[in-house]
């Protein structure tokens, strides 16, 4: 890890990089802060504009983008009651409460140091874990792979809202979609329908940005924008926050740290519901359970410590295994590859010095949000006035500027609007799209792994012979049939 150092040092010595890692952290606070934007959104738009930088550059700027979004998101919760993504769904039930006792200031502090505790320590973590996981991956074949990007996906369909049948349909979307151009093995074109355009396959940029943002940006400013809630911003002074309330929350932290870095780490996990679960454990743990949900100072504590350690958690998977961690890494690894950087075991080995200044942009983007945000704190509310209608239009405009960045042709332009009636058909068809884009992204890693898996054995029972992968198919199998096990244990229990 110290022999990378001298390379870290020299990327951040370089004022364009610190430049456009302060700008990507603000933007990203504000993407995070605005409810129904996201860090997610942000390193999807911009993510064109690093194509023609320096692998550096594009880490830092990129990173920062996300790390700024995450730590953004509780600004809405506390102060309108609003989360700003899914990872502050959680933060609403305590923060906004508080903030209406006249605590608003307590209540972004609490929110500002959670967030500061989860990012900076989580990347430490995933320093010092990821190079060993990537030392145990070499040990795995093809078989261990596909089954790992099966286990990926599965795992999210466990966790889709409503009907896990749509989750399973929003994977297949997902997979096709992957499946067009030359087949890995044989060369063998699909799904090309004689176009030229998709010989080389669909764009992640194209897919991505008009089934996950146009398509939101569309639904959202066709449904028409509710006037936010006015804030009370007087009592937006001072930190508000002591050593003793850090005290008082000591072992909640602890707990919570590590069950987001836990569930980082699962492959499709994130922090959409490391924060529900830090919530309940707090909750259930606290001496005075009453007390949540009406202005607890824990209930704040734990959902923006364990979705900001998620984190580093999602890191590890990504960096050794090469398998993303929740939809954010997911871009990133695709971001990583037309920088000629493929994550996986080999990374360590080939760009060792690429992979830790990773780590290390996220501990210094932790501090400088850290920092933005306790000299900003009382100018929060002007962020959530942004007036929609001029912003979701600049948004729409920025997608359309990404999708040409990223092909240099109208066509994708075109395709990507195509895609975006795609996500409009499956937001009101209740399709979750984060199966999507987990299948989209690891489509062509589990067919690649698949098929030479099958020429190695000839027989898919190789699959369940070997130890690892039979291991990771069996999860794969309950977490498939886990609702129906659910279902049966809640009726076993009714009728006894």
């Amino acid at each position: 890890m110290l022999e990378n150092l001298p390379y870290i040092l020299s990327q951040f010595a370089v004022p364009m990089n610190l430049i456009l890692m302060v700008a990507g952290t603000f933007v990203g606070i504000i993407f995070g802060a605005i409810p129904g934007l996201s860090g997610t959104m942000a390193v999807m738009l911009f993510m064109p504009l690093t194509y023609t930088m320096e692998s550096g550059t594009a880490i830092i700027f990129l990173l920062s983008l996300w790390i700024g979004g995450c730590s953004g998101a509780f600004i809405g919760s506390v102060l309108l009651g609003i989360p700003g993504s899914a990872s502050a769904v959680s933060t609403c039930w305590d923060g906004h409460p508080m903030a209406q006792k006249g605590q608003a200031s307590k209540a972004l502090a609490i929110g500002m140091t959670a967030s500061f505790t989860g990012t900076f320590f989580s990347a430490f973590a995933a320093a010092l874990l990821a190079e060993k996981v990537a030392d145990f991956a070499f040990a795995m074949g093809a078989w261990e792979y596909a089954a790992l990007c099966l286990v990926a996906m599965t795992m999210v369909l466990a966790i889709s809202k409503g009907n896990m049948f749509k989750g399973l349909a929003s994977t297949c979307i997902g997979l096709i979609l992957a499946s067009v151009g030359y087949s890995p093995i044989d060369a063998e074109l699909r799904f090309t329908f004689g176009n030229m355009y998709l010989m080389s396959g669909l764009g992640m940029i194209v897919v991505l940005t008009g089934i996950f943002a146009v398509s939101h940006i569309m639904v959202t400013f066709g449904k028409g924008f509710d006037p936010a809630p006015e804030v009370d911003s007087k009592g937006l002074k001072g930190f508000g926050l002591t050593i003793g309330d850090i005290k008082d929350e000591f072992v909640n932290i602890i707990r919570s740290f590590l069950i987001g870095l836990g569930i980082g780490f699962l492959p499709g996990m994130g922090s959409g519901l490391s924060n529900l679960v830090a919530y309940s454990t707090a909750k259930n743990a606290s001496k005075h359970p009453e007390e949540y949900g009406h202005g607890a100072a824990g209930g704040i504590w734990a959902p923006e410590v364990a979705n900001n350690a998620s984190i580093g958690g999602a890191m590890i998977p990504m960096a050794a295994l090469g398998i993303p961690g929740d939809s954010t890494t997911a871009l990133l690894i695709g971001a990583l590859t037309i920088h000629g950087l493929e994550m996986g075991p080999m990374v360590f080995a080939n760009s060792g010095d690429v992979v830790y200044l990773m780590f290390f942009t996220v501990m210094v983007v932790a501090v400088v949000v850290l920092l933005m945000q306790s000299v900003g704190k009382r100018y929060f509310p002007y962020i959530l006035k942004v007036p929609s209608v001029y912003m979701y239009p600049a948004l729409l405009v920025i997608c359309l500027a990404s999708a040409y960045v990223d092909s240099g042709n109208l066509y994708k332009c075109g395709m990507m609007m195509v895609f975006a009636a795609v996500g409009i058909a499956m937001e009101f068809g209740g399709l979750p799209t984060s199966p999507l884009i987990l299948a989209f992204i690891l489509g062509p890693t589990l067919e690649k792994n698949m098929l030479k898996a099958f020429q190695y054995s000839g027989t898919w029972t190789s699959f369940f012979t070997r130890p690892v992968s039979g291991v990771l198919m069996v999860i794969a199998i309950f977490c498939i049939f886990s609702p129906i096990i659910r279902a049966i244990v809640e009726k076993g229990r009714k009728n006894t």
